[in-house]
């Protein structure tokens, strides 16, 4: 390979002797063994705008405690080499979505200077081409900038983008490219081998960006469009067919049942028959290589997933023969490749230079002066300065807006999530990047009314996030939290006092819910204004009595009125916004004192 390092030599000496044998292009090992021929896949997903190995929260170099590289220049430097090693042989290269979103560099190109006005190519479509895909499947993270910077996207890629259960909602007809089907030349002489690549996206898309896509899209259910397609694919002269899949492997949703299941993947393998290998992502797992046998055939189904950010290349390798003029699969077998133990592919990185750089730039402007450092660290089960500003910041935007209006009378509450653990804010002069670091999404600020019972139901259910420990048993930080649920399902509250009982069962933890400043309880029927983001608002996490009108929503994206909020005052100081207001406890004892 080329643009090896050190490292990475060693680690591609190491995964040669550990993979699989796949026979030779047209080998044979006796005479009457059959010719073979071979095919390789590599696939990678949810790499959410990343192309330099950068941190631009940080302003440094990537790294994490697993020591995991990311980026689209890595993952150039893992296909160019396996390309080489495989010189004459068949490579395909696919993305399983949730691509233009995710880091500084996408938001950049999608809010400051969007190319929807720039008319500039896209970072990632900059990338991507260089890498030469062969196709990508929408994520639901594509969604997020409305249908006309996806649109432009899309004609910036040098290859196809594919979503078969995205339908136009007046039409029922596909919205974008369902499949393709592209003739392969396997080498030696062999016949063209017709690979059929069918893309499906995320029916949560209808939820996440409800308002981007209502009435224009439809998202169908992902199962019944895989058994929609495959046989037409099939009949249209696929000789394989690969499914690349934005939902996971667990068969379970993070939203309610009003809409088809989030993360399918491998019941498409059981319930669709003809269908050979599932490259598949949205849960940013690495999971090197599955097999689930298909209910109807017997057959084993392939399945892979890539992690996330650029840190994993899926790898599948194929064997084929020909019987009776017909390519079957004989083996196939799958691994992930760790970018770490690689180099940045020079060629990506100078397509992106200048867009990295302009990033960069932008993140480093200086926004306020924090009176005090302000971390993230302990958001998840402690009550701190760093969340609250964001409520204070969500409360004040809300109800300045309802200022004089028929809701101006109802006191405003607002929820936030720790999406970070690492966001802080040093004493001194705060940037945008760290502003960012702390609210790493590219959310809108809503606003809805709830009564004192949807309060507590909503706090209930958010309670839920915590594992459940008896008084006195050890209470470790590191682990206070059900894995099953991720921070960014979970939201405090301000503008009510409330104690959360993780020595209760879940659905009994609210044991304290009253006024601010009193012991007077928060009755059933009272009113409140409750700022909330529009993912949540959705439906996003599936929490209770959210999901209704809109009392206020303005489209302002909340990363950016934490940023004006700051430049305005000069000043981020504790004191103007800190007040604390719920605590973890059990029998009334403060978990964490």
């Amino acid at each position: 390979m080329t643009n090896l390092t050190r490292r990475g030599v060693l680690a591609a000496a190491a995964a040669a002797a550990a993979a699989p044998f796949v026979a030779g292009s047209a080998a044979q090992a006796h005479p009457n063994q059959p010719k073979t021929w071979d095919l390789t896949l590599l696939g990678t997903s949810d790499t959410h705008g990343n192309v330099y190995n950068w941190d631009y929260y940080r302003d440094a170099e990537y790294d994490d405690s697993a020591h995991n590289d990311v980026g689209l220049a890595k993952v150039a430097t893992v296909v160019n080499g396996i390309r080489a090693e495989r010189r004459g042989k068949a490579t395909l290269v696919l993305d399983a979505g949730d691509t233009i979103q995710g880091t500084p560099l996408a938001t950049y190109y999608a809010k400051q200077e969007p190319i929807t006005t720039t008319h500039e190519r896209h970072p990632m479509a900059r990338a991507m081409n260089v890498i030469r895909y062969d196709a990508v499947t929408l994520g639901n993270h594509e969604f997020n900038y409305g249908l006309p910077l996806l649109d432009l996207w899309i004609r910036q890629l040098g290859f196809p983008a594919l979503a078969a259960n995205a339908v136009n909602a007046r039409s029922g007809r596909p919205a974008f490219t369902p499949y393709v089907i592209k003739k392969v030349d396997l080498g030696r002489g062999a016949p063209n081998l017709r690979v059929g690549i069918l893309g499906l996206t995320n029916p949560g898309v209808a939820i996440w960006d409800r308002a981007n896509v209502e009435g224009k899209l439809r998202f169908e259910d992902m199962v019944a469009t895989a058994a929609k397609y495959v046989p037409e694919m099939r009949r249209r002269g696929a000789d394989i067919v690969l499914i690349s899949a934005h939902g996971g492997d667990s068969g379970t949703s993070s939203y309610g049942p009003e809409l088809p299941n989030e993360n399918p993947s491998a019941l498409i393998a059981a319930q669709v028959p003809g269908i050979d290998a599932i490259l598949f992502g949205h849960a940013h797992n690495d999971i090197p290589q599955r097999f689930v046998t298909n209910t109807a055939t017997g057959a084993q189904v392939l399945l892979s997933e890539p992690s996330k950010w650029g840190q994993r290349v899926t790898r599948m390798d194929f064997t084929l023969t020909r019987e009776r003029g017909c390519w079957q699969i004989t083996t196939k077998a799958a691994t992930t490749i760790n970018t770490n133990a690689y180099a940045a592919d020079p060629v990506v990185l100078a397509a992106v230079k200048e867009q990295h750089n302009t990033t960069v730039a932008y993140v480093n402007q200086a926004v306020a002066t924090s009176t005090q450092e302000l971390s993230a660290a302990e958001s998840r089960y402690r009550d701190t300065p760093i969340l609250d500003y964001i409520n204070k910041v969500q409360t004040d935007t809300v109800a300045a807006a309802l200022a004089g209006g028929q809701y101006a009378a109802l006191p405003v509450l607002s929820i936030a999530a720790p999406f970070s653990r690492t966001a802080l804010f040093p004493a001194g002069q705060v940037k945008i990047k760290d502003v960012a670091g702390l609210y790493i999404y590219d959310n809108t600020l809503e606003a809805v009314v709830l009564s004192g019972a949807e309060v507590r139901a909503y706090l209930e259910y958010s309670a839920k996030y915590f594992v459940t420990l008896a008084p006195g048993a050890p209470a470790d930080p590191a682990s206070i939290s059900d894995p099953a649920v991720p921070d960014y399902n979970y939201d405090t509250m301000s503008g009510v006092e409330y104690d959360i009982d993780i020595s209760k069962p879940v659905g009994q933890r609210i044991t304290r819910l009253v006024h601010p400043g009193t012991d007077t309880p928060v009755g059933a029927a009272e009113q409140f204004v409750v700022a909330v983001n529009n993912y949540r608002r959705s439906g996003g996490g599936n929490f209770p009595g959210i999901v209704k009108t809109q009392v206020y929503n303005a489209q302002q994206e909340i990363r950016q009125l934490l940023i004006d909020w700051a430049q305005a005052k000069g000043a981020i100081d504790p004191a103007d916004f800190f007040s604390l207001n719920w605590r973890l406890v059990r029998e009334g004892t403060p978990v964490f004192p």
